[in-house]
């Protein structure tokens, strides 16, 4: 049953799927490592909508995929970028996210973390002050749910600041008000153009001074930090700074395995947009994590970089889209439609790499339903031999 996958140059050449999957079973909860999956939102593929309208969800298909994550033990951060959040899914969206499950969480007994962000400022430039009340309704929200918050970085904030004190009054406002510790999210222009310059400077030494300082003055409200920002130099050189009891939550797609294993001197947990299609297999390397098995871990892991980094590839902002496409593959949903049109954002190429990848992980509990959709789309673009 041979499939032709286009390449990027226009021609198609074969790949055989393979035909059986890995043993992916849950198992007992993790001992070393905090591991959450930033989760995507099904969209309603019956409602007649526009690019430019508020999302529809299928909610039942959305919470169903948080109980996979659950099963399998890995936690959910919820509302975040690989949620569309800011693109395509809207604050009144995402707020309904976070309350169905947070809710379903605690019916679940899943753990589960949810984004903060200023996403209901729409109406153009605001002002500092605008920005800490955006802030404020949005952990009152997460706040009520009974989930933990992530603060997020905020576009809003990013375009208002005049430099780091800016940052450091924002921040300072919203950890001094927090009930509990929350995580700090610190994402990369390569995830979002807009956030250029975050903690007032385009210099990430000078960033990062600047992000350490809201933390030491307030380290009994940080739970830990998520860095997007793809160097993994540059966050073993911050996790190592970090005050004590602070944790770095990796959210680096591009080197999580030798980040979440460590050195001597401490590692990483986890937070990632990957481990999204990669929830059981990454999950089975965290068990064995669990047991001293560092080599063990990294065998496992290792091999799903290849994946990642396609996925992730630049404009890395777009990697939504092929992850929601290995949902569909992976019978997690019973479509590929995504809110806000998204899934026209990566080629056809894109998505068939993509496909052969996954399929050469053993990522698809059912193979001959992910080569039939493979298959289905091929037909569909007119990539037939």
């Amino acid at each position: 049953m041979t499939l032709h996958l286009p390449d990027a140059h226009g021609a198609l050449r074969p790949y055989e799927p393979r035909t059986e999957p890995l043993a992916l079973a849950p198992g007992a909860p993790f001992t070393s490592r905090t591991v959450f999956s930033a989760a995507h939102v099904v969209a309603d593929p019956y409602a007649d909508t526009t690019p430019d309208s508020p999302a529809a969800v299928d909610w039942d298909a959305t919470l169903a995929f948080r109980r996979h994550l659950w099963a399998h033990g890995l936690g959910v951060a919820e509302a975040m970028d690989t949620a569309q959040r800011g693109m395509g899914l809207d604050w009144a969206g995402a707020a309904e996210l976070i309350r169905r499950s947070a809710a379903e969480a605690k019916a679940a007994g899943g753990r589960i973390a949810c984004g903060v962000g200023t996403d209901q400022l729409t109406g153009g430039p605001a002002t500092l002050a605008e920005v800490r009340a955006a802030y404020e309704e949005q952990l009152a929200v997460v706040e009520e749910s009974g989930a933990q918050a992530i603060l997020m970085a905020s576009r809003a904030l990013a375009a208002t600041a005049r430099g780091p004190e800016d940052y450091l009054e924002v921040y300072g406002h919203l950890l001094r008000q927090s009930a509990e510790p929350v995580i700090l999210h610190w994402l990369g222009p390569m995830f979002d153009p807009a956030l250029e310059g975050y903690w007032g400077s385009a210099d990430l030494d000078t960033a990062t001074d600047t992000f350490l300082d809201v933390i030491a003055a307030h380290p009994d409200k940080v739970d830990g930090i998520k860095v997007s920002l793809l160097d993994a130099r540059r966050e073993t050189d911050l996790r190592r700074r970090l005050p004590k009891g602070v944790r770095c939550y990796t959210g680096d797609d591009f080197h999580y395995p030798e980040l979440i294993a460590g050195d001597e001197q401490g590692f990483s947990h986890a937070l990632l947009g990957i481990f999204d299609p990669l929830g059981p297999l990454a999950a089975q390397a965290v068990r064995v994590l669990d047991t001293g098995d560092t080599d063990g871990f990294r065998a496992l892991l290792d091999p799903t970089v290849e994946l990642s980094r396609h996925l992730f590839q630049a404009p890395t902002r777009f990697y939504k889209t092929g992850v929601v496409f290995l949902a569909w593959l992976a019978g997690h949903q019973t479509h590929f439609t995504m809110v806000g049109g998204l899934q026209s954002a990566r080629s056809l190429p894109h998505l068939a790499r993509a496909y052969e990848l996954a399929d050469r992980l053993g990522l698809f509990p059912d193979p001959k339903l992910a080569e039939d959709r493979m298959r289905t789309l091929l037909h569909l673009y007119g990539a037939t031999p």
